[in-house]
């Protein structure tokens, strides 16, 4: 099974904007990259094909979108060609009106988005998370105003959970407005759940998923050792407690060690690196459009840029498939589970 070279694209979820299968995530920029470092990654990313700019409001404090603002002003002909994308929602001040998506917080982060990017127009504006106070209804409309306002192209999520994402589908639908069309979850060979309800709803709406951590904070490019604590320059090695990648846990999991071996198994039999395999795995996934890096080096780019013309046979994608499959319980999602929801036309039940 052949995957995308680096200039094939797919098109943003529902929408016609034709983005790269392999995105730029720019979370490092201001704190793991300098400026010099980050327009080096930015130049070397669109020389190699890709096309999709991902970053946030709360990226080093808004650093992250001054530092992109800068690069497209110095490259006008990259620009044109850039799709952009950034996030808000969480907090950009200390006041109790500085965070969420009500109407109020949103028209002050997108206009301070816009200003730090030092353009007129975002391509895909994205909820960074759900905010349970703001009812749906003032969110979707405050985006549907920004799309006719000419502010934004599109608009997106992150990190909704299934039932999340499809109210906001009918309650958009229903009022007759723009409808999102894409959604940012953590999703890569170890990090699998939302396989259960995220993704069939992402089909079922026509959503496209923009997958971040596709490497699951460095699990999955072959410099961990079991049982060996993680040291030196590396985000594990600088931080052994680093949020959901955690060293302690992930190495106590048989699970994690079975699926670091089958990739590294795969990567030598194909004369490329884990990472490259890992991330050919997850763009071939369903429901995913592109799949976001997170570099800090031109190195860590280039090796990353290699999966989009890595091919991966169809019995490679079914032996990580299976190596990964995630630890469910029988019901709703296991074998009970689906049994009770099967239905056949052969006679059966």
């Amino acid at each position: 099974m052949s995957q995308p070279s680096a200039t094939t694209h797919r098109t943003l979820g529902r929408s016609g904007a034709a983005v790269s299968t392999l995105a730029l995530g720019t979370m490092t920029f201001g704190a793991e990259a300098d400026e010099a470092t980050s327009h080096a990654l930015m130049d070397a990313y669109v020389a190699a094909g890709g096309n999709l700019l991902d970053t946030a409001d709360v990226y080093s404090a808004g650093t992250s979108e001054e530092i992109i603002g800068r690069w497209l002003a110095s490259r006008p002909a990259e620009a044109a060609q850039v799709v952009l994308a950034t996030k808000g929602r969480f907090p950009m001040g200390t006041g109790p009106n500085d965070l969420g998506t009500s109407r109020r917080h949103l028209r002050t982060a997108l206009d301070d988005s816009l200003r730090r990017l030092g353009v007129e127009h975002i391509d895909l504006y994205q909820m960074h998370a759900w905010d349970a106070l703001t009812p749906v209804e003032e969110t979707l409309r405050f985006l549907d105003d920004a799309v006719s306002a000419g502010k934004i192209g599109y608009y997106g999520f992150s990190n909704y959970t299934g039932w999340q994402l499809t109210k906001a589908v009918h309650v958009a639908r229903q009022h007759g407005w723009e409808l999102p069309v894409t959604l940012q979850p953590q999703y890569n060979l170890l990090v699998r759940g939302i396989e259960h309800e995220i993704v069939p709803a992402a089909l079922d709406a026509g959503i496209g998923l923009l997958p971040w951590s596709p490497l699951g904070g460095g699990w999955l490019s072959g410099k961990y050792r079991r049982d060996q604590r993680p040291s030196g320059a590396t985000r594990l090695g600088e931080n052994p407690e680093r949020g959901m990648e955690a060293w302690e846990a992930r190495n106590a999991e048989e699970r994690t060690w079975r699926v670091i071996d089958t990739v590294a198994e795969v990567a030598d039999e194909l004369g490329a690196s884990s990472s490259q395999v890992a991330l050919a795995w997850l763009a071939a996934q369903p429901a995913v459009t592109s799949v976001i890096l997170g570099v800090r080096t031109l190195e860590q780019l280039e090796d990353n840029m290699g999966a989009a013309s890595l091919a991966l046979s169809a019995e490679q994608l079914d032996r990580l498939t299976s190596a990964s499959a995630p630890v469910i319980e029988d019901y709703p999602y296991g074998a009970a589970g689906t049994q009770q929801r099967h239905r056949r036309i052969d006679g059966g039940r």
